[in-house]
């Protein structure tokens, strides 16, 4: 059966005029109806009115967060190129995104499904190439600029199937399995500025020769892996100006079509039923692929008897052909690839996949009862350990070295868009963390008499989704509805242990480095006869190693937050913490709380 599909209507920047533009869609609607839902592109709340950021009783803005003023129809709006005002940023931190009825803000990295299945993306913000690169973490809705931190943030969730409802219960595995989304591909995204590469290959004549060249680079690959069918941009200039481009098809993806500003249109979600879409006869080249020939080598047949430059007309050594049973170029039966331990016919161990990957995913497997002494794994050597490769490099005789590069989401170990993630070991996906598995148990997965008996041993991390140093470097308009999952998820491993006569600590080293880590809180279980002793076993541990923790835990953190210091918490089965502020003079190891 043909999935349902919805009728869209999209609009430019209401820039403040809210009633205004509610005004025009109420008869754009009774007009040329009905609409399922409205798209609200670029600023729709407009520049800030004064230094306070605090709007008069009578704003619209007020109106509308309080019941006041409505939307006439589901509308989804977006962050344009200027900051968000105070008590909308207290309102989506508090709802979720409902702003009121039938009015919802999209995360500034965002993706929601629509109830018959539509998936909406949204990057807000503008592009400026001096913070994008050098953020320290993901600016949030205060800011009018974007960064990669953002643009990871976007590409992480669209491997997770977003939902209609803030609240997602998993009761079993199949469900968590289920919460990953088939493939990046998304059906609608919406941005503020315009993809650099946009303009190529389109014969529609633009308003303004200047658009050429307006675009965020960094856009043109979140195009590359989500492939949206509609993709909507409001930054065209200023004052903005109208461009629609010819549709362009992906041929990887059944020919699946890409248009570029539709204002009203009827969309429904591709599924394994749907059929190909019928090529648009006046479809362009793919613009963001790329199309530049590569030159051609002489086959070596006509080489062989070509006459050398200068040894003048020389045969060329015939190479020697390998022989092995089966298919030619490939392994024989019962080959096993000794860098990734495969069996099944396809490599041989010069071609494998994972030669150039890192972690437990690559590299050469070691010997039984090896031991990564960074982290604990069994599944890899120190030299493939990334958590062994963020440490900071050491000067060697010839100077210091330069600054290292930092970690990428394809080298990061907890970003679920880095393709070698190890998947397997996730047990909960929520909405804004997970919860895995590490990959070197602090403590044993078996029972025995003098051990903790959770099953699978308990030892888990919580991870934010989106890739952030510390917790303490996550924006305050963005940080309150992940710190509160955090602490869900550890309210219910709490509960867990109990049943099994263990009580909960948990640890995290907040510590900013020049590569970057990605946040994590580790929760481990103890015997409850041993939850009294855990504040003083930290304490005597940490004496030998010169690691002292403050009198008042809260003012530490607070010292640190914004991304101001680094930091080791340890959260007692009580409920109290203990925080010891990292200095730069004085080592501390991360592996002083395992």
């Amino acid at each position: 059966m043909a999935a349902a599909s919805i009728k869209v209507l999209t609009v430019g920047s209401a820039v403040g005029s809210i009633s205004d533009l509610f005004t025009k869609i109420k008869a754009i609607d009774a007009k040329h109806g009905k609409f399922d839902l409205v798209l609200c592109i670029g600023d729709f709340f407009g520049p800030l009115n004064d230094t306070e950021n605090e709007p008069h009783k009578d704003d619209e803005i007020l109106k509308l967060l309080d019941g006041r003023l409505e939307a006439p129809i589901e509308c989804y709006v977006m962050q344009g190129e200027h900051p968000l005002p105070k008590p909308v940023v207290e309102k989506f931190a508090k709802t979720g995104g409902e702003l009121g009825k039938n009015l919802f803000m999209m995360s500034k990295s965002g993706i929601v499904t629509t109830a018959n299945g539509v998936r909406i993306a949204c990057l807000g913000g503008i592009y400026d190439p001096s913070v994008y690169g050098t953020a320290g973490a993901a600016p949030g809705f205060f800011s009018p600029f974007f960064s990669y931190h953002t643009i990871d943030r976007l590409l992480s969730n669209t491997l997770v199937k977003a939902s209609t409802s803030s609240q997602k219960s998993y009761s079993s595995l199949a469900s968590i399995q289920a919460s990953a989304a088939p493939s990046q591909l998304i059906d609608i995204l919406l941005t503020n500025v315009w993809p650099i590469s946009i303009t190529q290959f389109s014969s529609t004549p633009l308003p303004d020769h200047r658009l050429s060249s307006i675009g965020a680079p960094p856009l043109s690959d979140v195009i590359r892996k989500t492939k949206p069918r509609y993709h909507f941009a409001a930054r065209g200039g200023h004052p903005p100006k109208f461009w629609e481009r010819e549709p362009f098809t992906w041929d990887d993806e059944r020919e699946r079509v890409s248009r570029f500003w539709f204002y009203a249109f009827t969309i429904a979600p591709n599924t394994a039923m749907t059929e190909p879409p019928v090529r648009p006869p006046n479809a362009t080249k793919n613009p963001f692929l790329d199309t530049a020939p590569r030159a051609h080598k002489r086959p070596l047949d006509n080489m062989e008897a070509s006459e050398n430059f200068i040894f003048g007309n020389v045969q060329q050594p015939v190479k020697r052909s390998r022989v092995v049973q089966g298919e030619p170029g490939k392994p024989p039966s019962g080959y096993k690839c000794r860098r990734c331990d495969s069996t099944e016919p396809g490599h041989f161990v010069r071609d494998c996949p994972t030669k150039d990957a890192k972690g437990d995913t690559g590299g050469r497997k070691p010997k039984p009862g090896y031991l990564c002494r960074a982290c604990g794994s069994d599944g890899h050597y120190l030299e493939d350990c990334l958590v062994a490769n963020q440490r900071p490099p050491q000067s060697d005789r010839r100077g210091k070295r330069g600054p290292p590069k930092e970690i990428s989401t394809d080298e990061c170990w907890f970003c679920l868009s880095n393709p070698n993630l190890a998947k397997h070991l996730i047990v909960a996906i929520g909405s804004e963390c997970y919860v895995t598995l590490p990959k070197g148990q602090i403590i044993p997965t078996q029972s025995f008499a003098d051990h903790v008996d959770v099953p699978g041993g308990g030892h888990v991390l919580i991870v934010p989704i989106t890739h952030y140093p510390t917790y303490s470097t996550i924006p305050s308009d963005l940080a309150p509805p992940i710190v509160e999952e955090t602490e869900q998820f550890q309210k219910a491993l709490s509960a867990m242990y109990a049943k099994y006569g263990a009580a909960a600590v948990a640890f995290e080293v907040g510590r900013l480095s020049a590569k970057g880590g990605h946040a994590h809180v580790q929760s481990v279980p103890i015997p409850l006869r041993l939850k009294d002793k855990v504040e003083e076993a930290f304490i005597h541990e940490g004496r030998a190693l010169g690691i002292d923790f403050e009198a008042d835990p809260e003012a530490a953190l607070d010292s640190c937050s914004n991304g101001r210091g680094s930091y080791f918490k340890v959260e007692l089965p009580d409920g109290r913490k203990m925080v010891h502020l990292l200095k730069d003079s004085v080592p501390f190891s991360i592996q002083f709380g395992r």
